[in-house]
């Protein structure tokens, strides 16, 4: 059985679109977090994640935290859905470069423009510029991060660039993948099972 812990308006919630699009057939075990960026959340007893945080996936007893960790795990358990590759495959490398550079590289130089680092470093500058050339450069080719065919990069890269839109440069190509990326059923779907908890608990 797979259970994720999740907080809505997190960054788990790209593991909720994911299960979406995996089809996966996963319990979302809702639980707070400690702590939020506002101060907000708390420890939850339920939650099994030794830091309070949060996506932690339980399948059978055994935990797999870290959201590259566990997007990685479940597309793996569901290669029926096509949002990745065997390990033979010469796909499955720079798909998994791909993941780990976005935990890696990107969302850390997005953080610091978030921060205004790159206002006074020139290397957290370098490094935010390196990425977003990076990033450009491959929606260039597009349609999606690996070309043609949409994978769990997308969905783990194009939600980290969704709640950093602002501080990403004016660009189309960025625009226009958000856009593909909103349109997805699975996606949609996601965002929606967030919103009724959101509303239940705001009761």
């Amino acid at each position: 059985m797979l259970t994720l812990f999740h907080a809505p308006q997190s960054r788990s919630s790209r593991l909720v679109w994911l299960i979406e699009e995996l089809g996966a057939d996963c319990q979302i075990e809702y639980c707070q977090i400690f702590r939020r960026m506002d101060g907000s959340g708390g420890p939850d007893p339920k939650n099994p994640h030794p830091d309070g945080k949060v996506p932690a996936l339980i399948h059978d007893g055994s935990l797999i935290m870290e959201s590259a960790a566990v997007a990685l795990y479940l597309t793996g358990l569901h290669p029926e859905a096509g949002l990745g590759f065997a390990p033979n495959s010469p796909h499955y490398g720079p798909l998994l470069t791909w993941i780990c550079w976005a935990a890696g590289e990107m969302e850390p130089a997005v953080w610091a423009k978030m921060l205004g680092q790159t206002d006074s470093d020139p290397h957290a500058l370098a490094r935010y510029d390196a990425a977003m050339t990076r990033l450009l450069e491959a929606l260039w080719v597009g349609p999606w991060l690996m070309g043609d065919q949409f994978t769990v990069a997308d969905v783990m890269i194009g939600a980290s660039l969704g709640w950093g839109r602002e501080h990403l440069p004016d660009s189309p190509l960025i625009d226009d993948y958000l856009a593909r990326l909103a349109a997805r059923p699975a996606n949609q779907r996601a965002m929606a099972r967030d919103g009724e908890i959101v509303r239940s608990e705001a009761a």
